[in-house]
């Protein structure tokens, strides 16, 4: 019987083809399993609660594992960032009960996008990380667009098309604009779930708002539409980071190792 494990990792995103596994592209799931296949001596499979896109980061993105009894926490936090490519790192590795499972096991989500609105969002340091719009938005039309969206809708209209699903209600906890420095605003959303492109959707479809090319009332009308036909498409993937996941506390153990 192996050790379960959630890792805590970190990624810049920019130069992946996404989290999962795919079959040309380099993926952020095939290195670190790479990794743990090396380190272990076998196959292991890592799950991650959230399947993220092309070019979108991750600041705290759980991934579920299973490695041999071996391997403590400390040892395998240690070996893994020796191993891994300088654009991913293991923040922390914590033991969880056996069958804990990242994606499935997860209460809700949390997300952000920033966007640069002045002249240096140019700088190849922020555009990796951010939208670089280069344009004033009103922080106001943002906050109101974004009001409606706390609660429980139907979330169709910010899904892609032709992913049939069981049903597209999410549960939002948050959603929130903020300017973090002059020159730069953040969009920050919790839910319990989220559709594929959700949060690219919602946040293109504000970015309108926010410019004066669409009405505020636009997102409370949106929320009642069974397609994205008149949905502003969507914001680039530069912009999205996965912030954090959390979890019913008793699936947690003792043994903890951070950096």
């Amino acid at each position: 019987m192996g050790r379960a494990y959630f890792l805590t990792l970190q990624f810049d995103g920019t130069d992946f083809c996404g989290w999962q596994r795919q079959r040309e592209g380099r993926s952020v799931q095939g290195e670190v399993e790479r990794v743990l296949g090396r380190l272990t001596g076998g196959p292991v499979k890592a799950v991650a609660a959230g399947r993220t896109d092309a070019g979108v980061h991750a600041a705290g993105m759980p991934v579920s594992v299973t490695v041999p009894p071996r391997w403590s926490a400390a040892e395998l936090l240690r070996a893994m960032n020796a191993l891994l490519p300088d654009a991913i790192a293991v923040r922390s590795v914590r033991a969880v009960r056996p069958g804990s499972d990242a994606r499935r096991s997860a209460s809700g989500r949390r997300y952000r996008y920033d966007i640069g609105t002045d002249g240096s969002c140019r700088s190849p340091f922020r555009r990796r990380t951010e939208w670089p719009l280069g344009r004033a938005l009103s922080l106001g039309a943002l906050e109101r667009a974004a009001s409606v969206l706390p609660g429980e809708h139907d979330f169709r209209a910010f899904a892609v098309v032709g992913e049939p699903k069981p049903h597209y209600r999410c549960r939002v906890s948050e959603a929130t604009w903020r300017e973090i420095e002059p020159g730069r605003i953040r969009f920050t959303i919790a839910a319990d779930r989220f559709l594929h492109h959700m949060v690219r959707f919602l946040v293109g479809t504000m970015v309108d708002v926010g410019l004066g090319r669409r009405e505020e009332g636009d997102m409370a009308t949106l929320l009642t539409r069974t397609d994205n036909s008149d949905t502003s498409p969507p914001a680039p993937a530069s912009g999205l980071t996965f912030v954090s996941a959390w979890y019913p506390d008793d699936i947690w153990l003792d043994e903890e190792a951070t950096w």
